[in-house]
């Protein structure tokens, strides 16, 4: 080789020196390839792997409440419709849902196709150079659904990016004078830190610094919202969940919400209705504000958009709110959608879950077979009234609260017990919840603020075959006692 005068010579060490062990190396240096695992060997891990690898790995606490609940036992091998089946061959109904995640149950076969053949056509996934059809396709079938004028689309991921959204599109067309946000006792809108702000937690909350231009009122209190909007000229955005999840599915008087469109048009207060829970159905409307014949300026559905198969969220505002907020060609970019804002495969996932919604009719088996789901409740609550306090909710976002653990007991017995009822919150729910799942393979879920209540959100394909299911294994367990119940938990406990 000829020396150049451009050329800088380096002589290299000595293999010996290069040698990391790995099994494959160039000349300038050796990758170390890690010891991976392989989706096959996720598929054929062990339960006792999974233990270790979340404990080790993802969030030890959270599974010592796993661990309460019989949780760590299951490993769910598939999945389909209404059930799951697991490691042992055991189908397991599902009147959890993901908190409202699977609309269209597990693996909904249109929904499938419609992912497979996108998949096998090598249609294109991030459009942030290029417009994506896909993205556009749902952006319209979105601004379609959507009542009023509520027809500006913003695609995310999550729920929380879809209410962090929300409220900037909201905070920005109010304007710098307005800056104020009213949110609601028992609120959930997201562990984000905007959002955070605007989620009434102390859990969630921890010791974060959070944003101060809120205030907080009763949810459901149309006078305590009079009064701030009256008394604070600064507010200029409220953001309501229509259905309370976390609080313990609670809802608000129809008129409640006529009163409130009334309220903020006659302070220009924006109104920003939280759907990513209660939204896509579930209530028997597509969208739970429905039912009052109102619409807000803004809203933000997620969860089951994603068809159970991808995470995808979006914000809907109106136009006027919109190009108030983004409407320049200075402003456009302030919140543009992300990478994987409307990747190709979600949106074609969530437009298909649209159209399976309305060829299937499940908004009105959400309101059809959601009454009967109540009624059995309350036909349960009747026949437990010491052991079952209320049944409320609609549609398919049905809480059933449980009396506090006292007043299941005999009358002797609860001036003495109730001193500690409020440490025994949550208690009750969890041992039936528990024994459901153990005795009944029946999977239901729990709320953050109320934790008497067991929160029933199944998919929306749910038929009065599997309500009967669901309400047999109930009945069966409360029919044991509380006694009974209690001990059969603590048994479980000392098992491995």
């Amino acid at each position: 080789m000829l020396d150049t005068p451009n050329r800088v010579t380096v002589e290299a060490p000595p293999m010996s020196e290069l040698d990391t062990g790995a099994e494959t190396m160039t000349a300038s240096h050796a990758v170390r390839r890690p010891d991976l695992l392989t989706v096959a060997d996720a598929k054929a891990m062990s339960l006792t792997d999974m233990t270790d690898m979340f404990k080790d790995h993802i969030n030890p606490g959270q599974l010592h409440f796993m661990k309460l609940l019989g949780f760590h036992k299951v490993k769910i091998e598939t999945a389909s419709g209404m059930y799951y089946t697991d490691q042992n061959g055991r189908k397991i109904l599902d009147f959890f849902g993901g908190f409202g995640s699977l609309a269209f149950g597990h693996n909904h076969p249109r929904i499938i196709k419609a992912r497979k053949d996108f998949q096998d056509e090598d249609r294109h996934e991030i459009a942030i150079a290029f417009m994506s059809q896909y993205a556009s396709a749902l952006a319209k079938n979105l601004a379609a659904i959507a009542p009023g004028d509520l027809d500006m689309v913003f695609l995310g991921s999550s729920g929380s990016e879809a209410m962090e959204a929300a409220i900037k599109v909201a905070e920005r067309a109010a304007g710098p004078k307005r800056p104020k946000i009213v949110y609601a006792q028992n609120s959930f809108h997201g562990k984000t830190k905007g959002v955070l702000s605007l989620t009434d937690s102390e859990l969630y909350r921890g010791e974060f610094q959070l944003t101060g231009n809120t205030v907080k009122v009763p949810f459901g209190d149309i006078e305590a919202i009079r009064k701030a909007f009256e008394s604070d000229p600064e507010i200029g955005v409220i953001v309501l969940e229509t259905i309370q999840g976390g609080g313990g599915i609670i809802e608000a008087p129809v008129e409640f919400w006529r009163e409130l469109r009334a309220l903020c048009d006659k302070h220009g207060v924006l109104w920003i209705a939280d759907e990513v829970q209660c939204g896509m159905g579930r209530s028997g409307h597509f969208f739970a504000f429905e039912k009052a014949g109102v619409v807000p300026d803004v809203t933000a559905l997620a969860k089951s958009l994603g068809g159970g198969k991808t995470a995808m969220a979006a914000m809907i505002a109106s136009r006027k709110v919109y190009m108030k907020a983004y409407g320049t060609p200075k402003t456009a970019m302030i919140h543009a959608q992300a990478t994987f804002g409307g990747i190709g495969e979600a949106c074609v996932t969530a437009i298909e879950g649209l159209n399976v919604m309305y060829d299937e009719d499940l908004i009105g088996n959400a309101e059809r077979t959601g009454d009967y789901l109540i009624k059995r409740l309350n036909e349960l609550k009747d026949k437990y009234p010491q052991i079952i306090k209320d049944v409320r909710g609609r549609g398919f976002m049905v809480g059933l609260e449980f009396q506090d653990f006292s007043q299941t007991l005999p009358a002797l017995l609860r001036p003495m017990v109730g001193l500690l009822d409020d440490k025994l919150k949550g208690s009750l729910s969890g041992f039936v919840g528990a024994e459901l799942l153990r005795d009944h393979n029946v999977l239901v879920a729990f709320t953050e603020y109320n934790r008497n209540v067991i929160r029933l959100e199944p998919p929306l394909i749910c038929g009065r075959e599997h309500v009967d299911e669901f309400i047999t294994a109930l009945d069966t367990v409360l029919g044991r006692g509380i006694v009974r119940i209690v001990r059969d938990f603590i048994g479980s406990q000392t098992k491995k």
